[in-house]
């Protein structure tokens, strides 16, 4: 027989990695959709794993708890969210990202809310995003996309609020527009009034340097 070379896994033990990452995936969605229903508190460890198919016990086993599932759903999250809204990404971009995921999965803006009623994440880390986005904020200002004279604290709200709105006020918004916030032409047309209001704070900085030449 000849010897397996070093470093390459077997068909079986390849298998068995692609078994445990599908696992994992199956885990985090199903986090999601229990979290986003119930909130940290209120979610089960058993509703988990039944909205998964699969036993309980591996929670503890790949996430170490319910605890360990949450910050690995919501660590997830946030690297997307540096890849595709980082400081360099121009301001109309990270907002259209935001309104897109947002409507593409209603799911992370119910999880925000039970967040920011129970307060549940760790303050910390919740401390440390908020640095972390008013920084790009404020470099978005120093490249005159937002209007320096706008306090960023503020502009982050309103960004956050405009593109959370749709999955807040879902039947309002249907009534507004005449379709659900899933249809297309929901997201191009709020979207896109988004994206003018922005390109409105870019034009204030360039109206106030016009007035203010030595600033």
């Amino acid at each position: 027989m000849e010897p397996k070379k070093p470093g390459r896994r077997s068909p079986e033990s390849a298998e068995r990695v692609r078994d445990a990452e599908r696992t994992k995936r199956k885990l985090l969605d199903a986090a999601l959709s229990e979290f986003a229903a119930n909130g940290y508190d209120g979610a089960r460890v058993g509703g988990i794993a039944a909205r998964a198919g699969v036993n309980k016990q591996l929670i503890s086993y790949y996430f170490g708890g319910k605890e360990g599932l949450y910050r690995a759903m919501a660590r997830e999250w946030l690297d997307d969210e540096r890849d595709q809204a980082g400081p360099d990404v121009p301001a109309a971009d990270v907002m259209r990202w935001y309104l897109r995921d947002n409507l593409k999965d209603p799911r992370i803006g119910r999880l925000a809310l039970w967040q920011a009623l129970a307060d549940e994440l760790p303050e910390e880390e919740s401390q440390a995003d908020a640095d972390r986005e008013l920084d790009q904020m404020r470099e978005r200002q120093e490249r005159g996309e937002i209007a320096s004279e706008l306090d960023a604290a503020a502009v982050q709200i309103a960004f956050m609020g405009m593109t959370l709105a749709p999955v807040v006020f879902r039947r309002t918004a249907k009534r507004l527009f005449g379709v659900d916030i899933d249809d297309p032409a929901f997201e191009t047309r709020y979207g896109d009034t988004l994206s003018r209001i922005i390109a409105r704070l870019a034009e204030e900085t360039e109206h106030h340097h016009e007035r203010n030449p030595e600033s």
